[in-house]
């Protein structure tokens, strides 16, 4: 039987594996990047899971991570749990996760979040046309913005990031303090 060269690699790459080769993709990253001016969050309104308004300026007062996600996009996916537990982790008085859903409904979702370790406790918002998105000039996915209690970005991660990682609770801290 006459094998294509292409199928000799493949066959070549599979077999010259260690056994048990770890196959896990890199730790994901958890600096956050300071804005340098001063931006004001764009005001919004989006439904959440129970189809109920929510609205980004009902949180002022509070320290937010607004996150751009989608069920798709395995960054995201990899990110959900630490944004869990961020919530756990950090006073909920002073502090919001909101995670902003692109173009998916609610049934994708609610699919979705039955497969975490865990229910989400944040408030997650449906932007089916991604306006919202446009709005804040998201160019890929994941992209959060980390907002000061007056509602200003102070600081914006692309890319998937690790949220509970004690350098993130510091700055969200930093902020609640402020």
């Amino acid at each position: 039987m006459n094998k294509s060269p292409a199928f000799l690699l493949l066959l070549f790459c599979l077999t010259s594996l260690p056994a048990g080769a770890d196959w896990q993709q890199p730790p994901l990253s958890h600096n956050l990047k300071p804005i340098g001016q001063v931006v004001k969050a764009p005001d919004f309104t989006l439904k959440n899971m129970d189809e109920e308004d929510v609205r980004l300026s009902d949180f002022r007062g509070k320290v937010i991570l607004l996150n751009f996600w989608a069920t798709w996009c395995p960054p995201c996916v990899r990110e959900m749990p630490s944004m869990e537990r961020l919530q756990k982790a950090v006073d909920t008085k002073a502090f919001k996760v909101l995670a902003v859903n692109q173009m998916e409904d609610e049934d994708q979702v609610f699919a979705f979040t039955g497969s975490l370790p865990e229910d989400p406790t944040f408030e997650i918002v449906f932007d089916k046309k991604s306006e919202v998105a446009r709005a804040y000039n998201v160019r890929g996915l994941p992209t959060t913005y980390l907002l000061d209690k007056k509602g200003v970005v102070r600081y914006r991660a692309v890319g998937g990031r690790e949220f509970d990682h004690p350098e993130v609770i510091k700055i969200i801290n930093q902020l609640i303090a402020e």
